[in-house]
């Protein structure tokens, strides 16, 4: 889906000017962003977890976040400006990181309520930044929905919660890591120990 979204976020894409250029992109990074969670649920439901699918998973979410970010930088840069891709995508490697660390150290970071909201708040950011490439507002009888400002506060809310999620993540795993570190000391006492009273 990550190719298909870029070529239609594109100058290349036949369909502009009309809408169908937003609606489509929009309706694709929901379904793909449905189709994540879905996939991650399934895999746990059924007890068909793979190490390839735990390596693909996350990969293929932040490809797809760093993609469209990328491209809403180019396509809506008054919405999404350089700051906020580099904060968001910044974040994302940081969390990468951490848990490609704490997995070779024997222990997970599970994502955390902040990080699901972050998820949740960056697919609306997204969304609402390729619509607002069209339309300023939405007019449904009375009701008037500012969808450009929708847009701006959903990436600055997206960049809030990136920033505090970030945060929480780093105490989280350092709190691990330093018990991790701590037992490996312990473990290494107690062996030398059994050494020393064998000799």
């Amino acid at each position: 889906m990550i190719p298909l979204l870029l070529w239609i976020l594109t100058s290349h894409f036949p369909w502009r000017g009309n809408g169908a250029q937003e609606i489509l992109a929009s309706i694709l990074f929901v379904l793909a962003s449905i189709t994540d969670g879905l996939d991650g649920y399934l895999a746990r439901k059924w007890g068909q977890i793979t190490t390839i699918g735990m390596l693909l998973d996350p990969l293929a979410d932040k490809i797809m976040v760093t993609a469209a970010l990328i491209a809403l930088v180019a396509y809506n840069p008054d919405v999404i400006k350089v700051w906020i891709a580099v904060v968001i995508i910044g974040r994302e490697f940081l969390i990468s990181g951490l848990r490609s660390i704490a997995a070779s150290e024997g222990f997970t970071i599970s994502a955390s309520d902040l990080g699901k909201l972050k998820t949740v708040i960056q697919i609306v950011a997204v969304v609402t930044a390729i619509l607002a490439h069209r339309w300023d507002h939405w007019q449904i009888g009375v009701i008037i929905l500012p969808m450009k400002w929708y847009a701006i506060a959903a990436a600055y809310f997206t960049v809030l919660v990136s920033t505090i999620s970030a945060v929480d993540y780093f105490i989280g795993f350092w709190k691990q890591i330093d018990r991790a570190s701590k037992d490996r000391r312990k473990a290494s006492v107690l062996s030398r120990g059994r050494s020393a009273s064998i000799i």
